[in-house]
Formats: C-alpha cells, sequence, structure tokens
C-alpha cells in the first residue's frame, strides 16, 4: 500500500550555470526524521546541490532518479532550477509545479530567467515559490494565478473624513448606542 501524504516536494532550488546557490528552499514533513533527509544540515545540502549539478549539468533530460530522490530539473539561460520529491510522488504533478514556477517567475519578471534578475528581484523570487509551495504541499500550479497573486497591487488607500465637531461626536455616539440596543435585543 502506498503512503499518500500531502506533502509532495522536499527541495526547490536555483543554481547558477557553476552549481553554486542562487536560492534553495528544503522542506521535510513534520512525521519524519529531520536526520534521514537532505536538509538536515548545510554541509549535506551542499554536497547534494553539487553532486546533482554535476550530473544534471547541460543534459537533454529533464528528470532522473537521483540518491533516492525524484529530481526534475529545467536549464534557463545562466541558471538551473530544481524541484526534489520522493520516488512516490506522481512526475506528472512535480513537472506541472516546476513549470508553474518557471512561468510564474517569467511573468512577473518580464524577461527571460536569467541570474542577475533573480538577484535583483530576490523577494519575487521568493513569494513565487511561496506561492506555489507551502511547506512542502503544492498550492497552485496555474502560472497566472500565481503571478497575480505575486503582483498585485496595494489597495488604494480610500481617505476618512472625520468630523470631530460637536454635531460629528454626538452623531457618532448616536450610532453607536443603536448599534448597541440592535445587539442587545438579539441577545448579543
Amino acid at each position: 500500500m502506498v503512503n499518500l501524504s500531502l506533502y509532495s516536494v522536499q527541495a526547490v532550488l536555483i543554481l547558477d550555470n557553476e552549481g553554486k546557490r542562487i536560492y534553495t528552499k528544503y522542506y521535510y514533513p513534520p512525521h519524519e526524521p529531520k536526520e534521514d533527509s537532505i536538509c538536515s544540515n548545510v554541509k549535506k545540502q551542499k554536497e547534494f546541490e553539487t553532486s546533482l549539478f554535476k550530473r544534471t549539468h547541460k543534459q537533454d533530460a529533464s528528470i532522473l532518479v537521483y540518491e533516492d530522490h525524484l529530481v526534475l530539473y529545467e536549464e534557463c539561460s545562466d541558471v538551473s532550477l530544481y524541484l526534489i520529491g520522493s520516488l512516490q510522488e506522481n512526475e506528472i504533478v512535480l513537472h506541472d509545479t516546476l513549470n508553474a514556477i518557471r512561468l510564474a517567475i517569467k511573468l512577473v519578471l518580464n524577461t527571460d530567467i536569467d541570474k542577475r534578475d533573480i538577484q535583483e528581484n530576490y523577494d519575487i523570487v521568493c513569494l513565487v515559490v511561496d506561492e506555489t509551495i507551502d511547506d512542502g504541499i503544492i498550492l497552485e500550479t496555474d502560472p497566472q494565478t500565481i503571478a497575480s497573486r505575486v503582483t498585485k497591487l496595494p489597495t488604494k488607500d480610500v481617505s476618512v473624513s472625520i468630523d470631530l465637531s460637536e454635531k460629528g461626536l454626538l452623531s457618532a455616539w448616536g450610532f453607536a448606542k443603536s448599534k448597541l440596543a440592535e445587539k442587545l435585543q438579539q441577545g448579543l
């Protein structure tokens, strides 16, 4: 019997063309021991990233099984995007998730994904990943929805004019008194 879980993503990595970190986020399910995972310490993470980059750099495939992990990756100009899940996960769902992250970043940045743009807009890249994945649980796979959540314009502040004259205070007092009376009649 397969152990079903919502925690399908173990890591999201963005590495430069030399295999160095630009963005990394590791996840582990709360019901599994952290010591057994790749995210147990930074040294293990960097070793994993280096060996993974050497294995995948300039390869034609976009999916592989590596050290008991399902790895999906894509190279974009001078960076590589990786999504890592367990072997039991559905690779189509993971592929859709990686594709959603890539396309949402492209939509938000209005340009092709490269190292300089990711570094200059690091906060937006973090928001894109956070809107897509939360603690290893995939939340959204539609790139346009993710991009719209990340780039929502702040709502305009509605200017409220408060009349502090005697008439304004008496009117506010009367309004509050009537609302309180209504609540008391309804039994709170």
